[in-house]
């Protein structure tokens, strides 16, 4: 409630100021004539405003984090694999058969040798039906599967037989509490009972509702005898030592164009005021309540409280421009 609150305020303040700086060029306007002015190029706030918003500044911090991350791996049933690339394959065939007989129909049709309008139309709908049911086991697939299904055709039917064949198994590794992984690890080791068995990471799975984290698809060939579906084993997501620059999450803020802070600059001279510009930043991965980007320099003054406010600023029009413009 207090965090709510805090936002609620913090948007309220944000609102007063916008409107207080457009009643401050509108009175500037009063006694100039009206001229065509360029879009601004970024927010700029005093020292009055920023302390008003709740703007902090502080700068990333140069880190190389642990190299593993723990998670719970579940074997998921093959049978459900099996059954779902079979479905995806029959509705694929069955589309293409339907496609097949409206041109058939088609070309009767035009050159009146017997196929009655009728029976086109009849089969147009059928097609339609076919499309979406492809469309459904597509999509299905791509969200229980969505690893396999970004494999070529042969590669995806090799490692299908493999599993159906008892020679591997897949895995599914949720991590607790995060629904979004930067960067895909290296490589999963895999504990079942005391020993360590390899598993190779194989991409993300759509999130669901038994699981409301984000999870990796896991492969395991040659895996211990015994371990099948619906067993939970612990799993170590290793990755390479990685540095880089540790900022908060609250600092990071994420639209269609990725992830992204708010750099501060100098405004001017006198530094009266400073302005507010965008900076891309690449998402490595999550460390406790921050995250390790690329990005951004470890002399960037990067705001680290009241981004959201910012953001609310550009949303009414004040644009924040990206921090390439500058370059």
């Amino acid at each position: 409630m207090r965090a709510g609150t805090r936002r609620i305020l913090q948007f309220a303040v944000c609102v007063v100021l916008a409107c207080s700086l457009s009643a401050l060029a509108d009175d500037d306007d009063d006694d100039k004539p009206a001229v065509t002015s360029a879009p601004a190029s970024g927010a700029s706030l005093t020292s009055r405003q920023q302390n008003a918003v709740g703007i902090v500044i502080a700068r990333p911090h140069v880190a190389k984090l642990p190299d593993h991350i723990d998670a719970v791996g579940i074997v998921l049933d093959t049978a459900t694999l099996v059954g779902d690339i079979g479905e995806m394959t029959a509705a694929e065939v069955a589309e293409r058969s339907m496609k097949s007989e409206v041109t058939r129909l088609q070309a009767l049709y035009a050159g009146s040798a017997g196929a009655s309008l009728r029976t086109l139309e009849a089969a147009r709908a059928e097609e339609a039906k076919a499309i979406a049911q492809s469309r459904f086991t597509v999509a299905r697939f791509t969200q229980h599967w969505g690893p396999l299904a970004s494999l070529s055709p042969a590669d995806r039917q090799k490692s299908i037989e493999s599993v159906a064949r008892g020679h591997g198994l897949l895995l599914r590794a949720d991590l607790p509490g995060r629904h979004s992984v930067g960067s895909l690890p290296d490589m999963a080791r895999l504990d079942v009972d005391g020993v360590q068995v390899p598993g190779r990471v194989l991409g993300i799975v759509g999130q669901s509702e038994e699981a409301q984290s984000v999870g990796l698809l896991i492969g395991v060939g040659n895996a211990p005898p015994g371990l099948g579906p619906g067993a939970r084993v612990p799993i170590a997501l290793m990755m390479a030592k990685r540095s880089g620059l540790l900022l908060p999450r609250d600092a990071i803020l994420y639209d269609e164009r990725g992830a992204y802070v708010f750099k501060q600059l100098s405004d001017g001279p006198t530094h009266e005021k400073v302005r507010y510009v965008r900076r891309n930043v690449t998402l490595l991965f999550g460390h406790g309540d921050d995250w390790l980007v690329e990005g951004v320099d470890d002399d960037d003054d990067i705001v680290v409280g009241g981004a959201g406010v910012l953001w609310s600023l550009e949303e009414m029009g004040s644009r924040v421009v990206d921090d390439d413009d500058d370059d």
